[in-house]
């Protein structure tokens, strides 16, 4: 009953959300999509030509903006465990980046193209144990970061959804070894009672390609 009556406290603040309706209105695949079009309205992270890739993708919101900025002359690739629809301008790769598999499947469709955009919304399945759940969200954003710290060109950049709470100061310190600027950005498109930011790294430290670090 419990769990029920949330559901539908849920999905009624879901259907009434502007963002919800907005996105709806002018043909966006998720709310989240307004998300980026501020951190890029702030930051300037995309231009015509950009390749950029977008680790846990579907449903689509941020390709779908991606896609849009970085024009015929640009790239997107995408990838999700998860299915997701077609999407001009976006090659999608349906696998698990968290796997070996995965991450070499990614590699192979970039054909060794350096990106100048890592973005990372992803997120794990939840288990409802807030310590276990913020665990197993900062390893797959530690996976993120590793990527961009690898395969970024060195004026490129990075943004990733992190969550305040248990891990965020070693991950933040960790973004600080691999960039030299770090911002944090909590867009007016997530929700007040969420404890979510975006982190957006610029500029590789010379370094960082390199030498390893964990997060420990």
């Amino acid at each position: 009953m419990k769990r029920s009556k949330s559901g539908r406290a849920w999905m009624q603040q879901h259907v009434s959300d502007p963002y919800v309706k907005l996105a709806q209105k002018e043909g966006y695949r998720s709310r989240a999509a307004y998300k980026l079009i501020e951190i890029l309205r702030r930051e300037r992270l995309i231009r015509s030509g950009s390749v950029v890739v977008d680790l846990g993708a579907a449903p689509g919101g941020w390709s779908q903006v991606s896609g849009q900025r970085v024009g015929p002359a640009g790239r997107v690739v995408a990838i999700d465990l998860l299915p997701m629809d077609p999407l001009p301008g976006v090659e999608f790769l349906q696998a698990d980046f968290a796997s070996e598999e995965g991450l070499a499947e990614l590699e192979a469709l970039l054909q060794k193209r350096q990106p100048d955009l890592v973005m990372s919304d992803m997120a794990p399945n939840l288990s409802g144990i807030t310590a276990a759940d913020q665990a197993r969200h900062y390893r797959l954003a530690e996976l993120a970061l590793d990527f961009a710290r690898l395969h970024l060109q060195e004026q490129g950049a990075f943004v990733v959804k992190v969550f305040h709470g248990e891990g965020y100061d070693a991950f933040r310190a960790a973004m600080a070894q691999t960039f030299q600027t770090i911002s944090g950005i909590k867009p007016e498109a997530s929700r007040d009672r969420s404890r979510e930011v975006y982190l957006v790294g610029k500029c590789l430290r010379k370094s960082s390609g390199t030498d390893e670090f964990n997060l420990e």
